[in-house]
């Protein structure tokens, strides 16, 4: 199938592999790629097939990889020394102004081995004002031999005017059947786990893979989830008290609002009576009583709510008073 076994070696996205490997191999470039998505969707993946694609040394055929040549398996592992990564630091939520110029210095030099320099910006809706402010003059005046590759959320958390400057690849999540088949194919996952994990990451491949790879992550989605039924059930001192753990960390409480926010809507396809199969699907049975438990607008609004609580913790709003907002917002079942 195609789809899953396109040239670059992905599973899914075809179209958009398809698109830039005949701008590499017609040498029609773009100065910079914009790739938005969600999460484990695999933007970070296509941000480096096309580094690999731009400078591998013994490609297949033009502007196909070998994934295999030194230069390849460095990209791969990001320690190429034409690859400029700049990304939040650990435990932030903060591109910085200084990244930026750091960038921009490196840069303005000559590639050191390979045709091409390459810029690979992730997650750039974490850059702040100033950041961002110091990419679009590196956008409007890019130097030459020099690929920048942005990855982020969406388009509507960037600067139009950095969104203008650039080719745009919006990835979407891939079909739960294609993203199976890419597990079993790709990487050798049993067909029922391959199913699972497919459902359980909502068709984004890095995530189930994540998930394979990972058992902490694994318990730590379990444990969310145990958690959140705990909740409902729970008095506003218990609430408060979770709020309170939960808002230490604004990446793992991020990741644990995504979570709930998936379960959520798993009960709004049900309420539906949608024919798209849901994600949690290890928790079919929670779900199903969720779903009977209260109506759509109820639903709704716990998504939306969520949704809230993720962008403004997105903002640096006050960690602790969002999640108790949250906390206190989620509705009170038996």
């Amino acid at each position: 199938m195609p789809e899953i076994n396109n040239s670059w070696g992905m599973i899914g996205h075809s179209w958009a592999t398809d698109i830039l490997r005949k701008h590499i191999a017609n040498q029609r470039l773009r100065h910079a790629y914009l790739i938005t998505g969600p999460p484990g969707v695999g933007r970070r993946t296509l941000a480096l097939r096309i580094s690999q694609s731009l400078n591998c040394t013994q490609p297949l055929a033009p502007g196909v990889p070998c994934r295999n040549c030194h230069t390849c398996q460095r990209i791969a592992m990001m320690q190429h020394p034409d690859l400029s990564i700049v990304e939040a630091e650990e435990g932030s939520r903060t591109i910085k102004i200084d990244q930026v110029r750091t960038l921009q210095r490196g840069i303005m030099l000559a590639p050191y081995e390979a045709p091409y320099r390459i810029a690979l910006l992730l997650n750039f809706e974490q850059a702040n004002p100033n950041a961002a402010n110091a990419l679009l003059k590196l956008l409007e005046e890019p130097p030459p031999k020099v690929i920048m590759l942005l990855t982020a959320l969406d388009t509507e958390s960037l600067l139009p005017t950095i969104v203008s400057r650039c080719e745009q690849i919006p990835l979407r999540s891939l079909s739960i059947e294609i993203t199976a088949q890419g597990l079993e194919t790709q990487w050798d996952i049993p067909a029922e786990e391959a199913k699972s994990l497919s459902h359980i990451s909502g068709g984004r491949p890095g995530f189930a893979i994540t998930l394979h790879q990972n058992t902490d992550i694994a318990q730590q989605r379990t444990d969310w989830l145990d958690d959140h039924q705990r909740m409902l059930k729970a008095n506003r001192v218990a609430r408060f008290q979770y709020a309170e753990t939960i808002a230490k960390d604004k990446i793992k409480l991020d990741q644990l609002l995504q979570t709930w926010l998936s379960l959520w809507r798993d009960v709004m396809l049900l309420t539906h009576d949608a024919a798209t199969p849901i994600s949690n699907i290890d928790r079919e049975e929670e779900i199903n009583r969720l779903a009977t438990s209260v109506d759509r607008s109820t639903a709704q609004l716990v998504i939306r709510q969520l949704e809230r609580a993720q962008s403004l913790i997105s903002k640096n709003i006050n960690a602790r008073l969002t999640a108790e907002v949250t906390l206190l917002d989620l509705p009170y079942l038996r």
